[in-house]
């Protein structure tokens, strides 16, 4: 597998169908009209994603405020980001890609670095997706500690 084509600002943003940590389904069509804060992260429950998904859940509040809704993407089953809701009280979707099909079409799955070698795994990566269904910014392997408030940052909300 060689590395996954990546998106670019003015690429339509895949669509995508998927069941969430709730049982229910979550459609990117649902969300036109709104702007889309995409999080790819590799595994709940794991230490940088808990950390990753408590910062968005603490800046949720002022990133709704200005006109974003954020949902999470990752390839654990339904159930297991149903408990990482409960344990951490996560406040805002997140989405199961169990085939990664999804985070492929994103270009957030594929060969990547871990530790000085290639893996083939999720790469973390965050998508600012427009009420159009455009991608606005891509951004790949991102830090999971700090990348919040650079995101912020970067969408001029500071």
């Amino acid at each position: 597998m060689t590395a996954p084509a990546r998106l670019s600002p003015g690429d339509t943003a895949p669509d995508f169908t998927l069941p969430t940590d709730s049982g229910d389904q979550l459609a990117l069509a649902d969300l036109r009209g709104r702007k889309v804060l995409l999080y790819a992260y590799p595994a709940a429950m794991t230490p940088g994603c808990t950390k990753q998904a408590c910062d968005f859940r603490d800046s949720l509040a002022s990133l709704q405020a200005a006109g974003y809704e954020v949902v999470g993407i990752s390839p654990d089953k339904p159930e297991k980001l149903a408990k990482f809701r409960e344990r951490d009280a996560i406040t805002f979707p997140l989405i199961s890609d169990t085939d990664r099909a999804v985070l492929a079409a994103y270009g957030a799955y594929g060969e990547k670095q871990s530790y000085g070698r290639t893996v083939t795994g999720v790469i973390r990566s965050t998508f600012v997706i427009d009420a159009d269904g455009r991608i606005e910014q891509a951004f790949y392997n991102v830090r999971a500690t700090g990348h919040v408030a650079k995101l912020r940052r970067d969408l001029g909300l500071d």
